[in-house]
């Protein structure tokens, strides 16, 4: 028997559809439901790879994380993994299927229904319950011919919907009510009720308000969700999210280490930051364009980027290439992940044009390294030790590129086949690789922390984003109406 299935849909982008999505996840999975979390088309430089050997969503596999069970492309069809203002790499089923200018892909998005479809089916042949997440908002009317994210998947599908608003914003009424007006009737009537996300302070203020949404749209109310302050330590799905996750900081008492991070335009898998800022005592300062890197850093983090060149050209537009060097010539730590340590070498050739024009450019030459794009992308899961400390780690590559040059020779981690991945300049200051979750290994991140003469705590961070997922499917058990939830799933 195929498995139930319910989708929820946002009045707009980072109302917190990921987060519940997941919560969810983690509530039923508890009660003994095999769960799936599906997202047909997520939008996205948040990525992770998947057993099956693809990529998908950074939100479906802590969705997967939470149901306990292992990511699989099938849960994230579509990703659109943006690479300027106006277009995107297309992944479908978890492979690269070229690029697309935002008009274009909107007439493309009939030809993505049949796979989106049968990834749906794949998993829910498997499944007791499939819990749905939609992409930005359910209202954008402008882009509901061809809809392959939000009602037009669900009427596809025939999935029900429930409609996640957002009070921490302000307007939730008019929010969740306008929705309502601008829906054409058949898809308006897929919806059958609706949560209201951040609640803060006394929740029977609301209480009128969510009467007024109920009588005002005809949709049942399902929980008013208080504002859960652990969600910022889990994974983010999006750059969204970044600006409020980092402006959190420790005081001058409590500061042992200062990490600051430029945010350029096309920042990816910036995950890599989460166990490093969960972690007692450190800082990790998000740096916004229009600013300079302080002085005062101990490292230098230069994360993933979707598209490296053009990430390189923002950063020296900044000036922040500049403040970079300053740093290393004062024996300051820079770090680069991915695309970051690409940066630091002292060429990036992308000669088939992967990035754009086929271009070569002068990296920051912190490394004596030279990359060149190729056509193959690197997807796995990888494990190992760190080069010098021996520490234990496990994580994933991903990223188009061969990366050589003379300081290879100190690579940043070892493989057990001998391999290695990695360099680090001569006088230490510099270093990177190309391994994603790196610090999620406790071992591995103690051990990085220790370098810089740091004491670190005894954080587990799985078991911390076990634990909070946990506490966070009791928050939702006790404010929404789970049994009528479930009973809405069809």
């Amino acid at each position: 028997m195929p498995a139930r299935a319910l989708m929820f849909s946002g009045t707009g982008s980072d109302v917190g559809k990921s987060l519940i999505v997941a919560g969810l996840c983690r509530l039923f999975a508890n009660r003994g439901l095999r769960v799936f979390p599906f997202k047909p088309q997520n939008m996205s430089n948040n990525a992770a790879v998947t057993a099956d050997g693809g990529e998908i969503g950074r939100a479906q596999a802590l969705q997967a994380r939470a149901a306990r069970i292992a990511p699989s492309v099938h849960m994230n069809p579509v990703l659109l993994k943006p690479e300027t203002e106006t277009g995107a790499q297309i992944v479908v089923q978890g492979k690269m299927r070229g690029s697309a200018k935002a008009r274009d892909f909107q007439s493309k998005k009939k030809e993505l229904l049949p796979a989106v479809l049968e990834s749906f089916a794949h998993l829910r042949a498997q499944a007791d319950l499939i819990l749905v997440e939609g992409a930005g908002s359910a209202s954008e009317v402008n882009l509901r011919a061809n809809d392959i994210a939000n009602l037009g998947f669900a009427r596809a599908a025939d999935v029900p919907v429930v409609l996640i608003g957002d009070i921490d914003r302000g307007g939730v009424i008019a929010s969740v009510v306008g929705t309502r007006h601008v829906l054409d009737a058949a898809d308006a009537a897929m919806i059958r009720g609706f949560i209201i996300n951040k609640m803060r302070g006394d929740p029977t203020l609301f209480a009128d308000g969510m009467t007024a949404i109920a009588n005002l749209s005809g949709w049942t109310p399902l929980g008013l969700v208080p504002f859960f302050p652990d969600a910022r330590k889990l994974p983010a799905e999006d750059a969204l999210g970044l600006r409020g996750l980092m402006k959190t900081s420790q005081s001058d008492s409590e500061t042992k280490l200062r990490i600051v991070v430029p945010q350029l335009p096309r920042i990816s898998n910036f995950d890599d930051l989460d166990p490093l800022r969960n972690e007692p005592g450190m800082t990790v300062e998000l740096i916004e364009p229009g600013g300079p890197i302080p002085a005062y850093a101990d490292l230098i983090l230069l994360p993933g980027s979707k598209t490296t060149i053009d990430d390189l050209a923002a950063l020296r537009a900044e000036g922040w290439d500049i403040d970079v060097k300053a740093h290393a010539r004062r024996g300051g730590r820079v770090l680069g992940l991915c695309g970051g340590y690409q940066m630091l070498g002292k060429r990036i050739s992308d000669p088939n044009g992967i990035e754009g024009p086929p271009r070569s450019v002068d990296g920051l030459g912190l490394l004596d390294i030279e990359t060149e794009f190729g056509t193959e992308k690197t997807l796995e899961h990888v494990s190992g030790t760190l080069a010098g400390s021996g520490a234990i780690f496990e994580g994933y590559e991903m990223h188009v590129g061969k990366t050589t040059g003379p300081d290879t020779a100190r690579p940043m981690v070892m493989f057990p086949d001998g391999r290695r991945d990695g360099a680090t300049s001569p006088d230490g200051c510099a270093s990177g690789c190309y391994v994603h979750g790196l610090f999620t290994s406790d071992a591995a991140r103690q051990a990085f922390l220790a370098s810089f003469g740091v004491e670190t705590s005894t954080l587990s961070y799985d078991t911390e984003i076990d634990a909070i997922l946990d506490r966070f499917a009791d928050h939702l058990a006790e404010h929404i109406a789970i049994d009528e939830l479930f009973n809405l799933a069809r």
